[in-house]
């Protein structure tokens, strides 16, 4: 029997009830916990395998940290390579914002959970500056708070794996 997504967070404490900060400062009576439900290697390959179904692309990149994994997951599943986008840059070394080659190239970009969409409108800008074209953005869960919309104001479809009203009915 396949076992969805949807069904394979919530068994793995996912979905956490409570009252939680996110990162977008907002507040919430739910927490979206893929960082840690990443860490199942059965888990994992699960959300790897399903991304890269997912689209026509030619790299796939996440902002570090939450989507470093899930980007190494989606390009072992799908034979292709993968990129890391940094917060901030190093002040030594080469001092690259993108770790991986994407330029002139079609990405993928992948996010664990969005909400308003701040960290991937910043994945998006950084991969372009880069030269790569972005052809869509795959979050394993969507919170249905405004990315879908923040990023077809920038011209880049959001696709969820699961969207968390799926998850709370």
């Amino acid at each position: 029997m396949v076992t969805s997504i949807q069904e394979l967070l919530i068994e793995s404490g996912a979905i956490r009830f409570g009252d939680f900060t996110l990162a977008s400062g907002a507040k919430s009576t739910y927490y979206v916990d893929i960082k840690t439900a990443a860490t199942d290697p059965g888990l994992l390959g699960a959300i790897g395998a399903a991304i890269a179904d997912a689209a026509v692309f030619e790299v796939v990149a996440g902002v570090a940290v939450g989507a470093v994994p899930i980007a190494v997951a989606t390009a072992l599943s799908s034979g292709k390579p993968y990129a890391v986008i940094r917060k901030a840059g190093k002040g030594y070394g080469l001092s690259e914002m993108i770790i991986g080659d994407v330029s002139g190239k079609k990405v993928l970009l992948v996010e664990d959970v969005t909400t308003s969409g701040g960290s991937v409108l910043y994945g998006i800008e950084t991969l372009r500056k880069a030269g790569a074209t972005v052809v869509g953005v795959v979050t394993v869960v969507d919170r249905e708070q405004g990315a879908k919309a923040a990023l077809k104001d920038v011209g880049v479809p959001l696709i969820p794996l699961v969207r968390i009203s799926e998850i709370l009915d």
